[in-house]
């Protein structure tokens, strides 16, 4: 007999063990069946710091420091929320179950006792929160202005865990002047990697990490440094193996633009930051797929206002292992993914990046339908 949970009581042990999870999500590629999807509603244009002006082009690092604390131009607004929109009526005519995290107004000023800060937005799921099995981890992120973030999820959250799944939220940072490299530039090609990031406290992003089953593969970034990688690694103990991906980018943000597994034994990356001879041994087995040049984006008001590279072409999200839903405009991909053998959905969201990212990044897979595997040596 199934039990029935009242408002205000709190359930026993042995409830919580009779339930099965909602969350259960192992790697990028089994089939589909809920996801979140973000917001652009109270979307604010984020607070200037040199850790959000060193991760994007020159361009929109300007027009980002002048228009700091802003909202976005309703014409991004607009054109963004439609394809958006558009997004989320693709994935339920697929038969995916789509979530939203609560509406804020990130206009609002907040802080700590050391800084303070005017919001972002909770337009990228994938970057605050991390889906390992049955557990949601709330990320310890590196940017002041999306400190709260993950408080526009809470509803969602808790929801999940009243239903079974794990709960857990890494270490909440400082963010001092500690933490960053004072006076940091980023590498010219040629020059010795470096990073803005010291190594003050554990802070990354969900979205530098990909899985596959029992292994994830990690970028060290710009918001993700040794110290988080580290946490997470003792957080998820011996069951699971954490290999670093060498980027030859000189200003890493997320590894969904740089390393993307589509399918078992099949990997998508990122000719211009990735050689893939310095690949981890784990890998030799698998079909490196490299992706081909990103198709150019010819409006003037993206190119001035996006806040990701070229490289956007992709972030894409699998629906299973032969579906992936990618950028309508970017044609090089999509024939590429068919070569492949894969079956490409396209769908626009190219206006969705000036507010961080598209497919991959707009989203977080709650559930594939699926076990928890080995798919490496």
């Amino acid at each position: 007999m199934a039990v029935e949970e009242r408002p205000g009581i709190p359930m026993t042990a042995e409830v919580a063990e009779t339930r099965v999870s909602p969350v259960g999500s192992h790697n990028e590629w089994d089939p589909l069946e809920e996801i979140i999807v973000g917001r652009l509603e109270g979307a604010t244009i984020p607070s200037n710091h040199p850790v959000v002006t060193c991760n994007i082009p020159p361009r929109a690092a300007r027009w980002q420091a002048l228009a700091s604390g802003f909202r976005y131009p309703r014409l991004l607004l607009h054109q963004a929320q439609q394809e958006l929109d558009e997004f989320v009526t693709l994935l339920q005519s697929l038969g995916v179950t789509v979530r939203r995290p609560d509406a804020v107004d990130y206009k609002k000023r907040f802080g700590t006792p050391d800084w303070s800060a005017r919001g972002f937005a909770n337009s990228c799921p994938r970057d605050t929160l991390l889906v390992i099995g049955d557990e949601i981890i709330e990320t310890p992120g590196a940017w002041p202005s999306r400190y709260f973030e993950t408080h526009s999820y809470r509803t969602l959250i808790k929801d999940y865990f009243r239903r079974g799944a794990r709960w857990t939220a890494a270490p909440k940072p400082q963010l001092t002047e500690a933490l960053y490299e004072a006076d940091f530039r980023a590498p010219r090609d040629g020059e010795p990697m470096r990073y803005i990031l010291t190594e003050f406290e554990p802070v990354f992003d969900a979205a530098d990490f990909v899985r596959a089953g029992r292994d994830l593969f990690v970028t060290r970034s710009n918001v993700t440094n040794r110290m988080g990688i580290e946490w997470l690694r003792r957080h998820l103990g011996p069951g699971y193996r954490i290999h670093e991906i060498e980027s030859r980018c000189r200003t890493p943000m997320h590894i969904d633009t740089t390393f993307v597994p589509l399918a078992p034994g099949k990997v998508l990356v990122n000719p211009e930051y990735v050689d893939v001879d310095r690949l981890p041994d784990v890998l030799r087995s698998w079909d490196v797929l490299i992706a081909p040049e990103p198709d150019p984006i010819r409006d003037p008001l993206l190119r001035l206002t996006s806040m990701c590279g070229k490289w956007l072409s992709m972030n894409v999200l699998m629906v299973d292992e032969k579906r992936v839903i990618a950028e309508r405009h970017h044609t090089g991909m999509l024939r590429a993914l068919e070569r492949w053998g894969f079956e490409p959905i396209p769908c626009e969201l190219l206006h969705y990046a000036p507010f961080g990212g598209s497919f991959h990044c707009a989203t977080l897979d709650v559930r594939r339908r699926g076990t928890l595997e080995s798919y490496v040596d």
